[in-house]
């Protein structure tokens, strides 16, 4: 077997691992909050974070909103689910493209979601989220918006 045969067998092995989603469309079948969906794959329904971002937790100002602008964008759409790994929840993470617009980058561009900087690797979307906190949409109305993952901690 050569070099070649042995890398790409080698690479499909390690996607089979991570349970990576085929890269053309599913369906959006759930919205459960501002930054994660559910996608029928193959008859099943697959759990998917969207990567580098994270949005307001339900009983935070602008959780319920954040929802339901995801739910606009993807809910019932063809999706397309690049996954870039999978959480410690067993969740995918990916970047998700509804109706062909970047529903990650949509989030924060609508200030609906905040940039995880811990975990983002998408260059663009500092930028968006200046441009959305210098308008003051979405979070950034609000007079000292507290990100999502000082929220949770702050709750345990």
């Amino acid at each position: 077997m050569n070099s070649l045969v042995r890398t790409v067998l080698r690479i499909a092995s390690l996607l089979a691992l991570i349970g990576v989603l085929p890269a053309h469309a599913l369906e959006v079948i759930g919205v459960a909050d501002g930054d994660t969906i559910t996608v029928l794959d193959r008859g099943k329904p697959v759990k998917v974070r969207l990567a580098n971002i994270d949005a307001p937790e339900r009983h935070q100002p602008f959780g319920e909103r954040a929802k339901l602008s995801l739910s606009q964008l993807c809910y019932r759409q063809d999706a397309r689910v690049d996954v870039t790994g999978t959480d410690r929840y067993g969740r995918r993470i990916a970047r998700v493209s509804c109706a062909g617009i970047d529903a990650n980058r949509a989030q924060v561009e609508r200030g609906l979601a905040w940039v995880y900087v811990k975990y983002n690797q998408d260059p663009r979307l500092a930028a968006l989220q200046d441009g959305a906190r210098k308008e003051r949409r979405g979070i950034w109305s609000e007079p000292g918006p507290v990100p999502p993952w000082e929220f949770r901690k702050a709750r345990h």
